[in-house]
């Protein structure tokens, strides 16, 4: 410490430069750090000078207390969330890849990183908003980081890691490193900043293959459309961490297979679902450890070569296709954590149950139906034989439904349930309110109901249930609850419930409630909740309206 930076400002452009000063030198820079706060000239985040309040000396007895690499884990993590939260599920794979972290004995790294993010989070450290996403708290701002102009900055970094983060204007002008050690660059374009700019580019050939010149590059996070992926990033020899997300690209590069210590592939989100296959040569890459390959746009997937199943150090494996013989492979994979399948078919649903019941260490699954985020859903095919693995806690099903699969019922660890587009007709909480340690459940268009009441929580029903999301296209009102139903809830939220009206008198026997969340209701509802039906809502310490 301290986190020395600079930014490099054009019309519509702005580039942050960090560097994290050795820890031997920590001691006078963070002395440092507080004159430049008193005398204003630190982040332009920072408040100026107030001295310590008690939240600023919480933090910084914390910050003392962590180990050196968990310091540094912790500034790693405000470079990546300084301008905007990120998911908290994709912080340790950026975190593996960035920093050594040590091991224990017997754990994977994944787990152990899970575990420091947790206590970040316990500690106050990190701030985690209702979409599951993390930011470091504002203290941060005030006690360690240190604005420097850019020749200084140079000096300072002088053969240490950089890390940059760019925000473009779409101009197609690369940025100029100098002599940086760029170590990870995070880069959102200009279309992704201002979508409706119809005059935003990409990412050219020419502007990507900069960022294949930068041989220190270990993590590589671009969000935004790019022209292509060019085959010199397999260059990139010491590259970790590769994501593009939310572009248009047709292909990934056959020469990813150069990239062996590459454990971490992110290419979701394609917007034209134009790349559609994994580079056979990718099975060769041995480090791999988290494949995610897409979510639902246009209802894509990708589809994986057989021999899948030799990547034996695979831990996530997200939106793939099973059909065509491949169920069968992802049955090897047992050391798998998280498994996502695309696109499931009767003619694979059964081969698909069978290796899903041999991955003992699975601990999140998402199965969805063909066409499930579009009007023709299509039901998710029948898996009664399925066995769930013991460790599951996280379930997310999309695709029609006739009924809740009854296995479901015997799942005493999941923790967090989705049900997506399932259309049923009957109350699924009739059984899922009995899941012992249920703690956040999602349910978008699950239950095609105008009205809900009583029937929906039982008394003493959801016991952990802390997050209830719903999302639905008929329902009116919520009638009634009864006294003891939800006994946990903290956080109650309204998505897209664009004919909802009323909600009930009783809202106020959830007493442990703290957040209402009104998103794109009927607009009845919100102009009485805040006029003559406010006394619903007045004892809820944090109500949004959008």
């Amino acid at each position: 410490m301290p986190l020395f930076y600079f930014v490099r400002e054009s019309e519509n452009r702005r580039e942050f430069y960090f560097v994290e000063m050795p820890r031997a030198k920590s001691q006078g820079d963070v002395a440092s750090s507080s004159n430049h706060i008193e005398e204003g000239e630190s982040s332009s985040n920072s408040k100026g000078s107030k001295g310590k309040t008690s939240s600023s000396e919480y933090f910084m007895s914390n910050y003392e207390n962590l180990p050196d690499h968990l310091k540094s884990c912790l500034d790693y993590c405000f470079i990546i969330t300084f301008r905007y939260g990120v998911d908290k599920e994709k912080l340790p794979r950026l975190l593996l890849a960035a920093y050594t972290v040590p091991e224990k004995s017997g754990e994977i790294m994944e787990d152990v990183i899970e575990n420091i993010i947790e206590e970040f989070v316990r500690l106050q450290m990190l701030q985690e908003n209702y979409h599951a996403e993390v930011k470091v708290s504002e203290p941060y701002f005030e006690l360690f980081l240190v604005e420097v102009d850019e020749q200084d900055f140079v000096a300072k970094a002088a053969n240490l890691p950089v890390y940059a983060v760019i925000e473009d204007d779409g101009k197609d002008i690369p940025p100029n490193f100098k002599s940086l050690q760029i170590h990870s660059l995070f880069l959102i374009t200009a279309e992704r900043r201002a979508p409706s700019s119809v005059s935003a580019r990409g990412l050219s050939r020419a502007y990507m293959e900069t960022f294949c010149r930068l041989q220190s590059l270990v993590v590589l996070g671009l969000d935004g459309e790019v022209e292509c992926l060019p085959d010199k990033v397999g260059s990139l020899i010491n590259l970790k961490y590769l994501e593009v997300r939310w572009s248009n690209i047709d292909d990934l590069p056959r020469t990813l297979n150069n990239l062996q210590k590459l454990q971490t592939l992110d290419a979701r989100w394609n917007r034209f679902r134009n790349l559609r296959e994994l580079p056979i040569e990718m099975l060769n890459s041995r480090q791999s450890r988290h494949l995610l390959m897409s979510h639902t746009t246009n209802n894509g997937e990708i589809r994986v070569s057989k021999g899948v199943a030799t990547m034996v150090n695979l831990q996530t494996c997200d939106g793939v296709y099973a059909g065509g013989g491949i169920a069968n492979e992802l049955g090897a994979l047992v050391q798998l954590k998280k498994l996502g399948v695309k696109r499931i078919s009767e003619d694979h649903a059964s081969d698909l149950s069978a290796a899903i019941m041999k991955m003992s260490k699975l601990v999140s699954l998402s199965l969805e139906a063909e066409g499930s985020f579009f009007d023709d859903t299509q039901l998710l095919p029948e898996i009664e034989q399925l066995s769930p693995p013991p460790l599951l806690r996280e379930l997310i099903l999309s695709g029609g439904l006739v009924e809740i699969p009854k296995w479901i019922s015997s799942m005493e660890n999941l923790t967090t349930l989705g049900l997506f587009q399932s259309k049923l007709l009957e109350n699924p909480n009739s059984v899922l309110q009995f899941l012992p340690k249920l703690k956040h459940l999602r349910l978008q268009d699950a239950y095609k109901a105008k009205c809900i009441g009583k029937e929906f929580c039982e008394a003493g029903g959801f016991p952990k249930l802390e997050t209830l999301s719903i999302v639905s296209r008929t329902l009116v009102e919520w009638t009634e609850i009864v006294e003891g139903a939800f006994p946990s809830l903290r956080r109650l939220i309204f998505w897209n419930c664009c004919r909802l009206r009323f909600l009930p008198e009783s809202l106020q026997n959830i007493s442990t409630l703290q957040e209402l969340i009104l998103f794109n209701t009927h607009k009845d509802l919100a102009r009485k909740l805040i006029g003559q039906e406010n006394y619903k809502i007045k004892d809820i310490p944090k109500v949004i309206i959008y």
